[in-house]
């Protein structure tokens, strides 16, 4: 299909002497042809035949509509019967093959070479024959709501009945502190003073992509070995232990052993299939461990434990003691702040932004509501933007690349909550369809953002810490929470689960411990052990998951669950917290800088 132009149409006009002065209305054309991949000359023909019928109309942007709806779709969906059952008859060879894919690249340069200057960066929404742009749409297409509308994205897409339908609005199902009398709103002045900033800074951060795909295992074996003898010395140190015994040794007396926790086999981890691998120092082999004697206990696949017990035989440990990791210390300023009366307002959101049933952004529109409403200081608003695992993404049902999806959803959280000026985080997912597949990963890139925008936004990797106004927040997007708890083994600990696997990430210092990773977490282990790790006990720890919400505090660091914005095709949940500003640095009598946390439904 050759190139369709304003200028080709206009020269195949002037042939019938029809006067064309407005560009918009050339631009209707050319948008026209494209959609139902006409060339211009025909175009034009069919024009003239219709107004012919239609004593001579106008060449205008109504009487186009009206071309539309009754030649051009009519045209189309003729075309479309026709293909389909052409396509019963007969099996495209390869190069009925490669004419498609060369159609669709002509396609796609068309489209690009159709936006015009004088939009910027805006992309143009693209008109289907079922779903006509009027003049009222385009001229209001730069509100969020119109920039999210569902037939942008999918021509099949409704809103979701369920989402709109649901019940409990606003309604608070988690609380933590002191939340009565607290008035959850932000500061007056926008965005005042609020400083965040990744702790470790951007030198020793993750701040663009980088090769993957490519890591030998004496590599990872190495990253695994490093991790074992760190976690080691500072178990060693705490509990005053004179040295670690080889693993694999026989002794007669009781001896203390350094290893990292793994299973037998390939199947789930259970009491029965616990081994205990040592690093190169103690042996570097792998022996058997009896629990039986131990009245309490919580492992997984990863863990880095020492235990002491005996190993007569050199082939079976039986585990007398297990002693328990132990966290990082908190962050202190070495500049010395003063206490501020007024605390911040942070707002915490993950996604999926759409329900499962629909590519309707109404949540998110939603949450922009809540965000306008509340005036948080500072929103951290966690991946999938775009869901890998959507329906309708899955079967490619949608009518634009993904990129420009996400672009649009940036621009509407970006433009909706300017009048608030509220600091915005963002923080990738591996569910994102148009970004990296890879742990850790990369931040988000937005190049269109200007000046004003770029200074209220603050684009993270995931995992990563941040550092807002003193206060050190632990953020990540993947879902370690259900990926341990489907691996972790405990007998007799009196806790609840999230707490525990809570407690074992801080005392296993890392973001994401479990080894070897599930099947869904592409992991570079070079990465991680330099992204990846916690460089201290966070303040407050962002988890979100699939898993019921909640708001916990786990060895003084108060960790938060606040669910997915979206639960299938219902609402699901937001977080909100209140922090206080950092006391005097090195304060002794340390207490946790959040306040209050609630868990409230979209």
């Amino acid at each position: 299909m050759a190139l369709v132009t304003g200028e080709t149409l206009l020269s195949e006009l002037e042939v019938f002497d029809i006067a064309c002065q407005d560009d918009s209305v050339l631009d209707k054309m050319v948008e026209q042809c494209i959609c139902n991949r006409i060339q211009a000359d025909d175009m034009v023909l069919e024009w003239v035949a219709y107004s012919s019928t239609k004593n001579g109309l106008k060449l205008t942007m109504d009487t186009l509509e009206q071309f539309e709806h009754e030649v051009l779709n009519k045209k189309h969906k003729s075309k479309q019967s026709f293909r389909k059952e052409e396509s019963h008859n007969r099996t495209r060879d390869i190069h009925s093959l490669q004419d498609l894919i060369k159609a669709e690249e002509e396609e796609d340069n068309l489209l690009d070479a159709y936006s015009t200057p004088a939009k910027g960066s805006q992309k143009r929404a693209l008109t289907t024959p079922e779903h006509p742009q009027s003049k009222r749409t385009a001229a209001l297409l730069a509100s969020p709501s119109l920039l999210l509308s569902p037939a942008s994205f999918s021509p099949s897409a409704t809103p979701s009945q369920k989402y709109s339908q649901r019940g409990a609005k606003g309604e608070v199902v988690a609380t933590f502190g002191a939340v009565q009398g607290t008035r959850w709103a932000g500061r007056k002045t926008p965005g005042a003073d609020v400083q965040v900033e990744l702790l470790e800074g951007p030198e020793d951060s993750l701040r663009c992509s980088y090769k993957y795909m490519f890591q030998r295992l004496r590599d990872v074996r190495n990253v695994l070995t490093e991790k074992i003898e760190e976690l080691g010395e500072g178990l060693r140190s705490h509990f005053s232990i004179e040295e670690f015994s080889p693993i694999s040794l026989p002794a007669q007396d009781s001896i203390t052993v350094l290893g990292q926790v793994c299973c037998d086999s390939n199947g789930k981890l259970n009491a029965q299939s616990v081994l205990l691998e040592a690093g190169p120092e103690q042996g570097g082999q792998q022996v058997p461990v009896d629990l039986s004697e131990l009245k309490e206990y919580s492992l997984f696949p990863g863990q880095v434990v020492v235990m002491e017990g005996m190993n007569t035989t050199g082939r079976k440990l039986m585990a007398s003691k297990l002693y328990e990791g132990v966290p990082l210390p908190f962050y202190t300023s070495e500049v010395k702040m003063e206490m501020d009366e007024e605390s911040i307002n942070v707002l915490v959101a993950c996604g999926p932004y759409t329900p499962s049933d629909s590519l309707t952004f109404d949540p998110l529109l939603d949450l922009i509501n809540v965000i306008v409403r509340d005036r948080p200081d500072v929103c951290l608003l966690l991946g999938p933007f775009v869901d890998s695992k959507h329906e309708q993404i899955e079967k490619a049902k949608v009518t634009e690349t993904f990129e420009a999806i996400f672009s649009r959803c940036m621009e509407s959280i970006v433009d909706g909550t300017k009048s608030v000026g509220c600091h915005l985080v963002f923080v990738p997912s591996q569910r994102d369809i148009h970004h990296h597949f890879i742990y850790p990963q990369p931040p988000f890139t937005l190049p269109n953002l200007n000046k004003d925008q770029a200074q209220r936004v603050t684009l993270v990797p995931d995992p990563c810490t941040l550092l807002i106004d003193g206060v050190t927040f632990g953020l990540t997007s993947t879902d370690i929470l259900f990926h341990m708890g489907a691996e972790e083994i405990s007998c007799g600990t009196g806790t609840d689960r999230f707490s525990r696997i809570l407690k074992h990430m801080l005392t296993q210092r890392s973001y994401y411990p479990l080894y070897p990773p599930v099947e869904e977490v592409n992991m570079d282990y070079e990465k991680f052990q330099s992204f990846g790790q916690m460089p201290l006990t966070p303040d407050v720890l962002i988890i979100p998951s699939e898993l019921r919400y909640f708001v916990k505090d786990v060895v003084g660091c108060v960790c938060v669950n606040p669910g997915r914005l979206t639960k299938g095709q219902v609402g699901g949940t937001y977080g909100r917290l209140l922090i206080q500003r950092s006391a005097t640095a090195g304060d002794e009598k340390r207490a946790s800088p959040c306040l209050a946390a609630q868990v409230v439904k979209i």
